[in-house]
């Protein structure tokens, strides 16, 4: 059997029925694709294929297929290739949603290997019509998992996709689009140049051949793609019904990780990231990329200590804050009066006392002490 004769047969196949369809992935995986191929157009599949395949058995642009595909420098990405992401894609055995199957083959463009892109992910996902708080968190977040060398998973949409892929890039990172029409279909239009760019320094993804339009049933399909290929899925905005909650809860199916950024509580466009929160203890929630980081990097890569202002007290000693905290917010106090406050012997306050005055912070008033207004 040739590389090519298999190639041929794949591409055939990849067209014959509408993805997912679990019933033709297993016959091919049991008789192999040449044979399977050979077979479906003589139309001697299994009773169990026919009505899968009935409709577009004739429709044989396999050859076509793979002409665009190499002219695109592109790659048929099958299970019996190294690329094949086999982990990933084992936990669609183990999801309860109904169409939770692998697809049949990949069709791609692009530099980065799919292999590799799946051992250090995460899809950022969200509303077409994002507010400019939810395009900036977006492209925010993207482009600190970039910079830690995350790729970025998306769909390649308006509003938090596009930030997302336009953010990875400019940030020098890896970034996936996953398509819900094939890779000679630019969709949307207005993306055509942002998805070149993803293909010369990223990877665009599609399980259908060449020529296939994208539509609202694909998009929901290709959505179990973006979960599985990503170690965690982030919703940045979400409406209450969006495909981005979709995505999530094929995450959540997949066993992976759900995030959601929160938004203002008067944004509707936020609605279903608190809707996420609020009903799914398993949700994290995330305001930063090194928080995302800890849950797709490795072991012990941890996010950095949140920095916190500084406060006026910060360089005091213990004993300067105790003394300092003895006094009352208005009026004055002896050293006698501040020692028992502070329970310190009153030879004790005397120093703290000077550093205090010395430092700006309190003021001796005729014998006895105050704190000192703070500049603002």
């Amino acid at each position: 059997m040739s590389a090519d004769a298999e190639r041929l047969a794949w591409a055939y196949l990849s067209r014959v029925a509408e993805p997912p369809c679990p019933t033709l992935n297993a016959w091919v995986h049991a008789v192999g694709p040449v044979e399977a191929a050979a077979r479906v157009r003589a139309g001697a599949e299994p009773a169990a294929i026919t009505g899968h395949v009935e409709a577009r058995r004739e429709t044989d642009c396999a050859e076509a297929d793979l002409e665009t595909l190499d002219r695109r420098g592109g790659r048929l990405i099958t299970p019996g290739c190294d690329e094949w992401p086999h982990v990933p894609f084992a936990s669609f055995a183990t999801a309860e949603k109904k169409d939770a199957h692998p697809p049949l083959v990949l069709w791609a463009t692009g530099t980065a290997r799919l292999d590799e892109v799946g051992e250090r992910s995460a899809a950022i996902v969200g509303t077409r019509a994002a507010t400019a708080y939810g395009e900036h968190v977006a492209a925010d977040l993207a482009a600190g998992l970039a910079e830690s060398d995350v790729a970025v998973v998306s769909g390649a949409a308006y509003g938090i996709d596009g930030a997302a892929h336009r953010a990875a890039l400019a940030a020098e990172g890896i970034t996936v689009a996953v398509l819900a029409g094939g890779i000679d279909v630019p969709y949307p239009s207005g993306h055509s140049s942002l998805l070149h760019r993803i293909t010369r320094d990223g990877l665009l993804l599609s399980e259908y051949p060449p020529g296939v339009r994208p539509a609202r049933y694909r998009f929901l399909t290709r959505n179990r793609l973006v979960a599985a290929i990503s170690r965690a899925t982030v919703v940045v905005e979400a409406g209450l019904r969006s495909g981005a909650a979709n995505t999530a809860s094929w995450a959540a199916d997949l066993g992976r990780v759900v995030c959601a950024v929160p938004g203002p509580v008067t944004s509707s466009a936020s609605a279903g990231c608190h809707q996420l929160l609020r009903n799914n203890r398993d949700v994290e929630l995330v305001t930063r990329s090194a928080e995302i980081l800890e849950i797709v990097g490795r072991i012990g890569e941890c996010a950095e200590e949140q920095p916190r202002p500084a406060a006026r007290l910060d360089g005091l000693t213990g004993a300067e804050r105790v003394v300092y905290e003895a006094l009352p917010g208005r009026g004055t106090r002896s050293v006698d009066e501040i020692a028992v406050e502070a329970g310190l012997p009153a030879a004790q306050v005397l120093g703290p006392l000077a550093m205090l005055e010395l430092n700006g912070f309190v003021l001796r008033d005729e014998g006895r002490w105050r704190l000192a207004k703070i500049k603002r």
